[in-house]
């Protein structure tokens, strides 16, 4: 009974402290302050209001989600085969391919940024929206593999042999056998890519520039000069879209035992 109550409140402390910051955030967007504080006082739903209204803010929305879903489906593009090709086929060297595929995923943000940084601007010297494009592309393709490979091992390869066995063509095979088995584990690792890219602050730290921005990177420069709970807001719109995805995604595909 002792280690019951125990667990119960080692939990109910983990919570507060995981969901501690998202409550405060959303409470201070409903503030009637002209500064974030906390607890807030009154309550406004002004500072909503001015997310909607501010230019800014709904020019980097769209960088983002052109970014995010360019990048995502290109990491599938290239993630899809290279996860087929790992679980499906045994060569030598595997495990160093495996570990090099991951390394975006182990190596700090922004060490990479910085090296994209030196790479993409000062030696290639490529537009700053390709550069942005190919960084988010990167440090996605490492999910896709993985998520898409926990459900390539989930698949009896069998179906697919006795596919090939009975005149089907390797290709065909694929498509009309596996990849409708696998269309749960693509799209987990298209959502999962996708809130990445989106979200992602070190990459998009070093690779933004003059005129071209994503999301995270304005709301880190509005906080630079202004202290009202717009960012709050923002913020609170962006967490609820995220969990409205994420569930959804769950409720219809399952996409847990893939992540």
């Amino acid at each position: 009974m002792k280690k019951s109550k125990l667990l119960i409140i080692i939990t109910a402390v983990m919570f507060f402290f995981l969901l501690g910051p998202f409550v405060i955030i959303i409470m201070s967007s409903f503030s009637g302050d002209a500064i974030m504080k906390f607890p807030p006082r009154g309550f406004s739903l002004q500072w909503y209001r001015k997310v909607l209204n501010i230019e800014m803010f709904r020019t980097t929305f769209w960088v983002s989600l052109k970014i995010g879903l360019a990048a995502t489906l290109t990491a599938l593009l290239l993630g899809v085969p290279i996860a087929y090709a790992n679980v499906r086929y045994r060569y030598a060297g595997k495990s160093l391919v495996e570990l090099i595929f991951s390394s975006p995923a182990i190596v700090p943000g922004l060490v990479i940024g910085f090296s994209l940084l030196r790479f993409f601007i000062y030696v290639t010297q490529i537009p700053i929206i390709i550069g942005l494009y190919l960084g988010h592309t990167a440090i996605l393709f490492p999910y896709t593999v993985r998520v898409v490979s926990a459900s390539l091992r989930n698949f009896d390869m069998g179906v697919e042999e006795a596919a090939v066995s009975l005149g089907s063509s390797p290709l065909h095979a694929f498509f009309a056998v596996v990849f409708p088995n696998i269309k749960s584990g693509i799209a987990a690792a298209f959502i999962l890519a996708f809130i990445t890219s989106f979200n992602n602050v070190p990459i998009s730290l070093f690779l933004t520039g003059p005129g071209v921005a994503t999301l995270p990177i304005q709301m880190l420069i509005y906080m630079e000069y202004y202290y009202d709970p717009t960012i709050s807001a923002l913020s609170s719109i962006i967490i609820v879209l995220t969990v409205l995805v994420v569930q959804g995604a769950e409720r219809l595909l399952g996409i847990s035992k893939y992540m």
